[in-house]
């Protein structure tokens, strides 16, 4: 490998992709890991009739980009699910990831809590502009406490959510996700509640399947789903009519918000209020860590604790988690600025290129014409770049690259996404 990795590189491959040593690092993973987990072409693949790319296997990653353990460099176009907000291991959350660990590696859930907990249930109030959250490990994690929640304000147990919206995979998020139901939740259906109606994202409101419902979840920009951004002021008035009808809100932010579309929340850049926000991913620059933040109206629908919390888990904001999170939302102050113009300069070399682009921000979808994204994402990634498909047909290739990735990347990208799309 190479001694130094800066982050700012172009990619850089020794090997064909994916190379020996990620081969035989797949092969051990495939004895040991559920098939369903990860893809790949190894022996249990190959005996459950299963035909797809084996992945690389990353040894470390820095800013922008990744190095396999073939020694292979890339430029990462999701920036990890869009965790690496502020860079892949930024120094400002690393360096307080270290701090942290040395003082204090586990404090006690809702028993006994710290300092950095609570300092980061303060910032969040302020960047959000809602009152008190409840603290999670992943985004399904949010989900299901602002369900909880929304269960707990309103007195109906009915949720809306919409079709294509994806919330996450355990069974009260998946209940609500609409994206590939019949991959995702079908399986599962004798064991998932039928409490939930799904829309159509971007319908005019009063089509919208109302009766019982006492929660509303939805993705202010569907993400997994194809970056699909809903028609102008749908959002206020999805909000405006939830509130008339004495429905909770809930912005499912976790791809959207921390500036991944050029503000703390895009509920913000839409001027509405929701209840509750769902974030995770870029909040800690790499440590699993999530919130559902929420007024103090639809939260002090909890009730004060009597000695036994009725929502909690062991981990619950984790010192090192919260530590990071600080760190990264600090680095993103700098950050977020530079946002919007970034965004600008991309999307027009995108669409000089001759690709069609939806999204915000730096969530944007790049529309792959006749060809399927995910063919795209594949040749992609055997010439160094790390990118997604999206939508339930793979119509587009999603982008959701580190905010602090550089032009010189971005240019480089598109001309390789030219080359593997055959413009």
């Amino acid at each position: 490998m190479n001694a130094e990795l800066a982050g700012t590189e172009r990619p850089l491959l020794r090997t064909e992709v994916p190379g020996p040593a990620s081969q035989g690092w797949v092969d051990r993973l495939a004895v040991r890991e559920c098939p369903g987990v990860t893809a790949r072409r190894a022996r249990r693949a190959a005996a459950l009739g299963v035909a797809t790319d084996d992945p690389i296997v990353w040894a470390r990653a820095r800013g922008a980009c990744v190095e396999d353990v073939d020694g292979n460099r890339f430029v990462d176009m999701t920036a990890g699910f869009g965790v690496a907000s502020v860079g892949h291991a930024h120094p400002a959350v690393v360096g307080a990831m270290r701090a942290q660990s040395h003082d204090l590696l586990h404090a006690m859930g809702d028993a006994y809590p710290d300092r950095r907990r609570i300092e980061l249930l303060e910032l969040l109030a302020e960047k959000t502009g809602l009152d008190c959250a409840i603290l999670g490990s992943s985004g399904s994690d949010a989900v299901e406490a602002a369900l909880k929640t929304g269960r707990l304000a309103s007195g109906r147990a009915g949720v809306m959510a919409f079709l294509k919206g994806y919330h996450g995979l355990s069974y009260g998020a998946l209940a609500a996700t609409g994206y590939k139901r019949d991959a995702f939740a079908a399986p599962f259906s004798e064991q998932l509640g039928q409490h939930v109606v799904h829309g159509d994202f971007g319908a005019p409101v009063d089509t919208l399947p109302w009766d019982g419902v006492g929660t509303l979840i939805v993705e202010p920009i569907q993400g997994r789903g194809g970056v699909v951004v809903p028609p102008r002021g749908w959002l206020g008035e999805l909000v405006s009519a939830a509130h008339a009808r004495g429905v909770v809100v809930v912005f499912d932010e976790i791809y959207t918000g921390f500036g991944r579309t050029g503000a703390w929340l895009r509920a913000h850049t839409e001027g509405v209020v929701p209840d509750i926000v769902c974030l995770g991913k870029g909040m800690a620059g790499g440590f699993p860590i999530s919130a559902c933040v929420g007024s103090a109206a639809v939260m002090d629908a909890w009730g004060a604790s009597k000695g036994e919390a009725l929502h909690t888990q062991t981990f619950l904001g984790n010192p090192v988690g919260s530590a990071m999170a600080l760190a990264c939302i600090g680095v993103l102050e700098q950050v977020m600025p530079e946002v919007d113009d970034k965004a600008a300069r991309f999307r027009a070399l995108l669409t000089g290129a001759g690709f069609g682009v939806r999204g915000a921000g730096l969530l944007l979808g790049v529309l792959t014409g006749e060809a399927s994204s995910l063919d795209v994402s594949r040749r992609l990634l055997r010439t160094g770049w790390i990118a997604l498909p999206a939508g339930e047909q793979a119509e587009v290739l999603a982008l959701t690259p580190p905010l602090t990735i550089t032009d010189a990347q971005l240019k480089g990208f598109v001309a390789a996404l030219v080359d593997a799309s055959g413009c």
